[in-house]
């Protein structure tokens, strides 16, 4: 008669026994830990009947090692840092841009302790959590008094709720976007409780439409920036300064959306036309509102600035306390706006800026060293340093490109798609770009000090598989 097998499977507690569940006590709970092991013996269990061989797998310590394995696997994080290498600054998917390190600073000691976030310490009194960027956003705007929520779509849902409910709103119908996660404004503004009266076409709106649409129920004129999409060819909008007159000249609220939130010039990145929140409010409006965590290059957050009864109406809003910023971003928020005091220490310090501006020639010597670093590994067919071309990203300056440097990879027994899986899966996580049967490095978007780990990342992935 054939053994048993099962007979020879050791009961739970030799297993737990074992020097490597003995370790992972002390960082697993006891019964976290049986349970993972009853899970591998029912896995052996099942392989016995199906005729498998235990083949060294059934004993003491084989379990005891693959438990381990399965306990680490179980509460490995699912959000850790990546190897950006896209050369797409604000990539939506990759947290769009990593913010300074005083605003990283900022948030760590915020969420480490305590501090006055809601309390002013002259008075002893309670005061408003918004008092922390208010006057750091008017003095680089040059607005009355500003506010700030948890992104730009809450902007405008509380902007439009504060000051517009059941009232009507007139906008372009060449600005009715459509932002990521299928957002889009008439939804928005659905939801805010104003109603939408759309003027114009997709290509042409004058200032005659919205004039001839101004009625009665009339709230406010508004302006979105068209910040993911471009219309060419024969087009037409509307001043903003022409649409303040006109609202002035009927008593109207003028809003505008500017999108990505610029507060410098991108012209000196050379890109063009996109809108600035001191410009806005030199030209008149109402309110502004633009995003904190795009071209900005803070956390994610919706800033709202303009005038003070405006902002009053909005920070009383009911909603407020729903759409309002934790302390970490209100720290971090801060920080980055502070920077932007010195314009030339915000261009150096605010990653986004930062990687905008670096010159075509330092990534040209960049791409070069790196791959004559990868030249070296085994396994690649072709290693070229190239210029290319690469677009900013979420949702801004969407045809727009800017000249960039990259390291083209091509290796011997893998497709460029199985090469990136594999830099995609890897530790460190490596995204890059695939195009053309190659794989692409874009060292605009890959910070010096990770290039090491780039290169042991990629040496890996070169790997045979086991």
């Amino acid at each position: 008669m054939a053994a048993n097998p099962f007979r020879n499977l050791p009961p739970v507690n030799d297993v737990l026994a074992e020097p490597a569940l003995q370790s992972a006590a002390d960082s697993h709970g006891h019964e976290q830990i049986v349970a993972v092991v009853r899970m591998e013996l029912a896995d052996l269990r099942h392989r016995l009947r199906q005729g498998q061989a235990a083949d060294g797998h059934g004993t003491a310590s084989a379990l005891a090692e693959r438990a381990a394995r399965r306990l680490t696997e179980a509460v490995r994080p699912t959000l850790w840092p990546v190897i950006n290498a896209t050369g797409i600054i604000l990539h939506t998917n990759l947290g769009r841009s990593p913010i300074a390190d005083d605003a990283a600073r900022a948030a760590y000691d915020a969420a480490r302790g305590y501090l006055n976030l809601e309390l002013d310490v002259a008075t002893g009194k309670r005061a408003s959590r918004q008092a922390a960027i208010r006057p750091w956003i008017c003095r680089l705007t040059g607005a009355e008094s500003a506010t700030a929520v948890n992104n730009n779509a809450a902007a405008t849902v509380i902007a439009l709720r504060a000051l517009c409910q059941a009232r009507e709103v007139i906008i372009s119908r060449g600005q009715l976007i459509e932002i990521g996660g299928s957002f889009r404004i008439p939804e928005i503004m659905a939801v805010s409780g104003a109603v939408l009266r759309e003027v114009g076409t997709t290509n042409i709106t004058r200032l005659a439409d919205y004039e001839k649409a101004i009625g009665p129920n009339t709230a406010a004129l508004m302006q979105v920036h068209t910040s993911n999409f471009r219309v060419s060819g024969f087009t037409k909008s509307v001043p903003l300064a022409d649409l303040v007159s006109l609202g002035r000249k009927h008593g109207l609220k003028v809003l505008d959306d500017i999108g990505s939130g610029a507060l410098i010039d991108f012209e000196r990145f050379g890109f063009h036309g996109e809108p600035m929140a001191r410009r806005s409010i030199e030209a008149g409006v109402d309110l502004v509102l633009f995003s904190g965590d795009k071209l900005l290059g803070g956390p994610q957050a919706g800033i709202l600035a303009g005038r003070k009864e405006c902002i009053q109406k909005i920070d009383k809003d009911p909603l407020m306390r729903a759409f309002r910023l934790d302390k970490m971003t209100l720290a971090a928020l801060e920080a980055t706006l502070r920077l932007y005091l010195n314009e030339a220490r915000a261009l150096e310090e605010i990653p986004v800026l930062r990687m905008l501006g670096l010159p075509l020639a330092s990534l040209r010597q960049r791409a070069e060293q790196l791959a004559e670093r990868l030249r070296d590994l085994p396994g690649l067919t072709s290693v070229l340093a190239l210029e290319d071309v690469a677009f900013v990203g979420g949702g801004s300056l969407p045809d727009q490109a800017t000249k960039t440097c990259i390291v083209e990879l091509a290796a011997k027994e893998l497709s460029d798609t199985t090469l990136a899986a594999r830099l995609r899966t890897g530790q460190p996580a490596v995204l890059g770009r695939v195009q053309g049967g190659r794989l692409l490095l874009d060292v605009r978007t890959v910070f010096p000090a990770q290039e090491d780990a780039l290169v042991q990342a990629v040496r890996r992935a070169l790997e045979p598989a086991h």
